[in-house]
């Protein structure tokens, strides 16, 4: 078999085949060739029936594209390697044991879907409102517990909230009822044939037998179920392969355990362990960058990832004013790219979902065609389409396009056979849906909206949003849901006042239905897609991709490491760095770092301070594209490219007493006269008609 191909270390990992063997195999080093090749020569030159081996991988995709590569390297004797994801090889154990552990052969498995529909159930039949015991977090409390290898008798022990008692009443009754009901849920694939090998020593022998030979691919994303059964599998022969690198464990809100990879050499005794450092991906400047920040934690197997590709070009960083500096750099560097390359050689990447509201709207103004990968567009998201929904049923009650989104969102028990109802009733009398209610449930909501109405008149846009949020109970029911991806929402809906922010300070003006117009200019825009766009995604999302251009945006402490690592602690802290490494290498010829002296979080200006990451790589490494004193103005580019500069001072004079009468001067709409003074807001009658404006915005001058 024609190893040429491979380094010293590759080949050294293939033909090691007896024994543990860990291949600590740094980005961009091979590891998939090495895994594939590896199976290849135990069953070509070794002679291992394909039988015999087990390779697991985490995706379908991947554990796809693995069996094909074996294929074609030894034909179709591959074909009955088990080369599949964890939860595949679980259902195989499952199915072939079922009646010892009381199933048919026949189970069902229930998707995340299913088993929250069984939660929701479980709280009915309780007695228990939903709003006060989140179905979707008792859920993933469950699955955290079964994925910890927790029962419910287990977790009964450590439950010590009125809460975690609930949550122990509905985890026992939901394993009745999936058991009556024949039924598996994803983390029974892991659980069940542990379950299997503790009570059935001989069953596990039968498979220890079967599969003398285990590859793991990306040890370090394993949790404590899959380390387990893998454990236990692997112990008899010890012929165990993992391959993975603990620089790139970076799912620890999933559940992954960074330190079953660092552990392996505890667990696995004589274990030969095999560093891939060669990088195939990169310029030598954007790994030493990348070995510079990661020496950095404590919690790794030293390594340093070396390339033959040459020095390359310097790293650029860009200090700008404010996020919209930051995007609109981006911009120009892209502008300039795509002279002589694509559009797909470049990513623009972000620690949170949140930031990409700005890159978003600067490509949609600059016209380069972009798509959000593993995400959705900001103005798409579920949350933001919830509170435009809101905003626009305020500002024109007979928008019953809006109406029926947000009647029922968050829950408040009005289905869909009452919202026909009262479409029908609004076609019978030709009026608008909200004008048809009168009655029920949908009548508490309608007082709803009249309040928020009622609140938009002397608010700000900012305000109203925050007043939407909280009366609605939009913003109770993603907190009371305690998961990640409440948490991202929550990121979203307050990331959204950013937005009004911005077009409240642009020139005062806090006119609802001409917010709603500018929105729709950019949420109207839409590409058809096309492969070559620019790709836009989070540090998680970009994990196995790489590019020759990448743009790392937002490296403030606080943003990137984000908050909750610098107040966590040491262990978190480190996960941020090691997906400060994960972004570094997914560049292949250049590296762009950007982050900005202030920016508008949440709809609040804050100061920024330098990300810790960017200060431990070697300065020789970095080319910085910007002066500190230029940073004291702000930059604004056109899309022909040529700057505007204009002194940045406060959007705000000092408090001005205004009363009902005044005679005022507006920038943009002239002379006018003050009708309403509001804690915030003026309501002034200009020749163009009455406007609501900020109070005391720079904009406005007193006469």
């Amino acid at each position: 078999m024609d190893l040429s191909e491979l380094n010293k270390e590759q080949k050294k990992a293939v033909l090691t085949t007896e024994g543990p063997i860990l291949v600590l195999a740094g980005a961009g080093s091979g590891k998939t060739k090495v895994l594939t090749t590896k199976i290849a020569y135990l069953i070509e030159e070794c002679g291992i029936p394909a039988y015999n081996i087990l390779a697991i991988t985490f995706t379908n995709k991947a554990a796809g594209e693995m069996k094909d590569r074996v294929i074609k390297l030894v034909g179709d004797k591959a074909n009955s390697a088990q080369i599949s994801t964890f939860h595949s090889f679980g259902v195989k154990i499952i199915r072939e044991n079922a009646t010892l552990l009381g199933y048919s052969y026949n189970f069902n498995i229930v998707d995340s879907d299913d088993s929250l529909t069984v939660v929701k159930k479980i709280l009915k039949d309780m007695n228990l409102d939903p709003k006060n015991f989140n179905p979707t977090n008792i859920r993933n409390k469950i699955s955290s517990a079964k994925n910890e290898m927790i029962s419910p008798d287990d977790y009964k022990k450590y439950a010590c909230s009125e809460f975690e008692n609930i949550v122990h009443n509905v985890y026992a009754k939901y394993e009745i009822l999936l058991k009556k009901s024949d039924s598996v849920d994803f983390d029974d694939l892991l659980l069940l044939p542990i379950k299997l090998f503790k009570e059935y020593p001989e069953v596990l022998l039968k498979y220890q037998e079967r599969f003398k030979y285990i590859l793991i691919d990306e040890y370090q994303d394993t949790n404590e179920a899959q380390y387990i059964l893998t454990k236990m599998i692997s112990s008899r022969y010890k012929n165990i392969c993992c391959v993975g690198d603990n620089d790139q464990s970076i799912y620890g809100f999933r559940g992954a355990n960074y330190r079953n990879i660092l552990n392996f050499e505890k667990d696995y005794k004589n274990a030969i362990v095999i560093k891939l450092e060669q990088n195939y991906r990169s310029t030598t400047t954007i790994l030493d960058a990348a070995n510079d920040v990661i020496s950095h934690n404590k919690e790794r197997k030293d390594k340093n990832l070396w390339s033959n590709k040459g020095k390359g070009e310097k790293i650029t960083y860009y200090k700008a004013y404010d996020e919209k500096d930051e995007a609109y750099y981006v911009i120009r560097k892209i502008k300039e790219i795509v002279k002589n390359n694509n559009y797909q050689d470049i990513a623009v990447i972000y620690r949170t979902n949140a930031q990409s509201r700005v890159i978003e709207e600067a490509l949609l103004g600059a016209n380069i065609p972009y798509h959000i990968v593993g995400g959705t567009g900001f103005y798409n998201r579920k949350e933001i389409k919830d509170l435009l929904a809101y905003l626009r049923l305020i500002n024109n009650t007979s928008d019953n396009i809006s109406l029926s989104r947000i009647i029922n969102v968050p829950k408040r028990g009005i289905g869909t056979k009452t919202v026909l109802n009262i479409e029908t009733k609004a076609n019978t009398n030709g009026t608008s849906m909200y004008e048809a209610i009168d009655s029920g449930k949908e009548l508490v909501f309608k007082q709803l909206i009249e309040e928020l109405i009622n609140d938009s008149h002397d608010i700000t846009l900012t305000d109203l949003v925050d007043k939407i949020l909280d009366k609605s109970g939009i913003k109770e029911e993603y907190i009371s849901e305690h998961s990640l991806e409440a948490d991202i929402r929550l990121e979203n809906l307050d990331e959204f006042k950013t937005i009004t922010r911005a077009f409240e300070e642009e020139n005062g003006v806090i006119s609802l239905s001409d917010f709603l117009q500018s929105i729709s200019l950019i949420t109207d825009t839409e590409y058809k897609y096309d492969p070559n766009t620019v790709n836009l995604m989070t540090v998680h999302s970009v994990k196995g991709l790489e590019f020759p251009y990448v743009f790392v945006m937002g490296l403030e402490d606080g943003l990137f490491p984000h908050i909750n690592s610098i107040t966590g602690g040491l262990s978190e802290l480190e996960e941020e760095r090691r997906l400060c490494y994960v972004a570094i290498t997914r560049a292949k010829e250049k590296l762009y770092l950007l982050g900005a002296r202030s920016r508008t979080i949440f709809g609040e200006n804050t100061s920024c301070s330098e990300s810790r990451f960017i200060n431990e790589i070697r300065p020789e490494l970095i080319e910085k594209d910007f002066k500190e004193e230029e940073i004291s103005k702000k930059v604004f580019f056109d899309l022909d490219e040529r700057p505007k500069v204009r002194d940045h001072s406060d959007e705000f004079k000092e408090d001005i007493e205004y009363n009902i009468g005044d005679n005022v001067y507006h920038e943009v709409f002239g002379t006018g006269k003050v009708l309403e003074v509001g804690k915030n807001t003026l309501s002034i009658a200009f020749k163009s008609g009455i406007k609501q404006l900020m109070k005391n915005h720079k904009s406005i001058n007193k006469l």
